[in-house]
């Protein structure tokens, strides 16, 4: 049989298919496809969509978009959480192709139609076996005036193109051509894609120094954190800490009495990966933690860390799931030159892998029932890649609305593998991203929409483990500028206690060249903090979330564009919906030392305005208000505030 009909390049389709495309629910996903055939015949093109599960597809017409390019587009809604197949099909279309034919002799004047009248009456006739109540009617109806002699051919012309809807539909599809396999898109919700999210230790809450707080004392920062504008809190490990070869202050290989050690030294006699440290409370204090963040309007994160302590009821119960060194003992975690003495890793090639994978899955699925829907996963480059696929997708099956955040500072490969595997978020190079080329370069990588169609960045400023030199040697300044640049370049970002306070006493990372680490880190002490201390950006950081969530542009990635300045220390950008009704424009002093100004063109297909005209914006962090045009001067000091945060009101005369 001779093929007729082709169709490719359907998008999304990520890796070919091989993986799902990523998508918010409730809202439009849009496939486009190449449709096309050789000769003159005209086409139809539909789009097929479910709900994975379900028997019954619903087919979409597609509409040609560029003839020239046979560039063809559908949308269709996937609107609850949950992965949807979809394909594309197309088949030539007789009476289309009859009646564009018709239209030029019409054209021309001819008078005689008969024949091709007869044609079309042809075509009507063997729709009518498909036809049935109006349809049939209406098919009958055109069918008579075709074979009608002599017939006006004005009125023929009228009543075939009146019947061509109908014959789309009811016509064979004689060549038809499906794009197999089936392509899929996994949706999910809202804060998958946009959200502010806060990393606390629930210890570190208190007010009396060397004393740990517990889940209720901790519930009294959640009014101060819904205020600043958080929607996630995202807590350090909760579970209880092993006391062998526990960590001392500053990751001493002997802890002192009192010392509180790692909370990602997992496990003890008070149990493991589904408990919680007795010194935080029980397992009902949690659960009216998390109603407490609920009845605020945030959500809770956990960390999911796959490791243990060397008093994990697992080394126990199930010794086969580690490793062994030569003379039987279980190897602890190393990360050379430094030794992790109080860690054991997991072993997932373990004989036992289905009781390893199985317990793990119970573990998340355990605190899923506790109302945790997002989980925060610590090192998961260090585990099977096909472990997280299997997980995920299990977890995802009996709560679609569960999201897991990939902590993984590693190669790019490997960090676009997690995501195409499910993960819904990743950490990213953001945080050693400084001058206006490397931010250039890496957003405009991870906006390009091959990479968005499955890779979600959440720009975390900083982290236990990551204090940044720029922070360190900018002070404040740079606090405000890396804060500002994570809120309005990335959709979803987040800060690690202290930042709002501009906390960067440092001490050398000598495993990192460049890179600098908390001073007497929270990971091995509890720390006392005044929230109000002098010199703290918390107005600042609840000033850009009350801005990300009252402009839309800031809840997307694909929008961002760059613009060119006249000083490499200033960098400038723009966001905006796809109907232009909100359209920001940001500009950022990228050196916290100094005062530093720029000339910047902003295209008038970038405002919204005429070419040439002005326009008035308003400076949203500080409510100034200014008239723009095609080009403006900035200057930005950072020791006062070194962002313009500009929203696009309206033209001017």
């Amino acid at each position: 049989m001779n093929r007729h009909v082709w169709i490719d390049s359907v998008s999304p389709a990520v890796d070919g298919g091989r993986f799902p495309a990523k998508r918010i629910a409730g809202e439009p996903c849009v496939v486009d496809a190449t449709v096309f055939r050789d000769g003159h015949d005209a086409l139809r093109a539909a789009l097929r969509w479910r709900p994975e599960g379900a028997r019954s597809p619903v087919e979409v017409p597609m509409t040609l978009v560029n003839w020239g390019l046979d560039h063809w587009r559908a949308e269709f809604v996937p609107e609850k959480p949950g992965r949807y197949a979809f394909t594309v099909l197309a088949w030539t279309d007789p009476y289309s192709t009859w009646l564009a034919d018709l239209r030029k002799r019409a054209g021309a004047a001819q008078r005689d139609l008969s024949s091709e009248a007869r044609e079309g009456a042809d075509l009507v006739r063997k729709a009518l076996k498909r036809a049935e109540g109006e349809a049939s009617q209406a098919a009958r109806a055109a069918l008579r005036l075709l074979e009608t002699p002599d017939a006006d051919p004005r009125a023929v012309l009228e009543e075939a193109a009146r019947l061509e809807p109908l014959m789309a539909v009811l016509q064979e599809r004689a060549d038809l051509v499906v794009r197999e396999p089936e392509l899929e898109i996994l949706a999910e919700r809202e804060r998958a894609r946009f959200g502010a999210w806060y990393e606390l230790f629930v210890r570190s809450q208190g007010t009396v120094p060397g004393r740990g707080a517990t889940f209720r004392e901790a519930e009294r920062r959640l009014p101060e954190l819904r205020d600043l504008g958080f929607d996630v809190v995202y807590l350090a490990p909760i579970h209880p800490i092993g006391k062998t070869k526990r960590k001392g202050r500053n990751n001493s290989l002997v802890a002192q009495p009192g010392d509180p050690g790692s909370p990602w030294g997992i496990g003890s006699e008070a149990g493991g990966h589904d408990a919680v440290e007795p010194a935080l409370g029980t397992l009902a204090d949690f659960d009216r933690f998390v109603a407490a963040a609920r009845k605020h309007g945030m959500e809770l994160a956990l960390d999911f860390a796959l490791q243990c302590s060397p008093d994990h009821p697992w080394v126990k119960e199930h010794p086969e799931w580690f490793y062994r060194r030569p003379d039987g003992t279980i190897r602890y975690a190393e990360n050379p030159p430094k030794k992790y003495e109080d860690i054991y890793p997991l072993n997932f090639d373990t004989p036992d892998r289905e009781g390893l994978w199985a317990e793990m899955r119970r573990i998340v699925l355990f605190w899923a029932a506790r109302g945790v829907r997002i989980f925060r996963v610590d090192n998961p480059h260090t585990k099977p890649l096909e472990f997280w696929r299997w997980l995920i997708e299990e977890v995802q099956e009996e709560h679609p609305d569960a999201l897991f955040l990939a902590e993984a500072f590693t190669r790019p490969p490997l960090m676009k593998a997690l995501a195409k595997l499910g993960f819904t978020q990743s950490y990213t190079y953001f945080t050693w991203r400084n001058t206006r080329a490397e931010l250039t370069e890496y957003l405009t990588e991870l906006s390009a929409p091959e990479m968005a169609d499955f890779f979600r960045p959440n720009f975390f400023a900083n982290t236990p483990d990551i204090l940044p030199r720029i922070l360190v040697e900018g002070g404040r300044p740079a606090f405000m500028m890396r804060l500002v640049l994570a809120a309005t370049l990335s959709p979803t970002y987040g800060i690690y206690s202290g930042f709002e306070l501009c906390e960067n006493a440092s001490m050398p990372h000598h495993a990192i060249p460049g890179d600098v680490e908390y001073a007497d880190s929270e990971k091995y002490e509890i720390k006392v903090r005044d929230w109000n201390a002098p010199g703290n950006i918390k107005d600042l950081v609840a000033k850009l979330n009350a801005i990300r969530r009252e402009n839309p542009a800031f809840r997307r990635l694909d929008n961002l564009r760059f613009l060119e300045t006249d000083n490499d220390r200033m960098i400038f950008y723009v966001k905006a919906t796809p109907d232009r009704s909100n359209v920001l424009l940001v500009a950022v002093n990228l050196d916290p030392s100094a005062p530093q100004t720029c000339t910047v063109r902003v295209p008038a297909r970038v405002s919204g305005a005429a070419p040439g005209g002005s326009y008035e914006v308003r400076d949203l962090l500080t409510g100034a208000v200014y008239a723009w045009s095609d080009v403006n001067y900035c200057r930005l000091d950072p020791a006062v505030l070194p962002a313009h945060v500009l929203r696009v009101e309206r033209r001017l005369p």
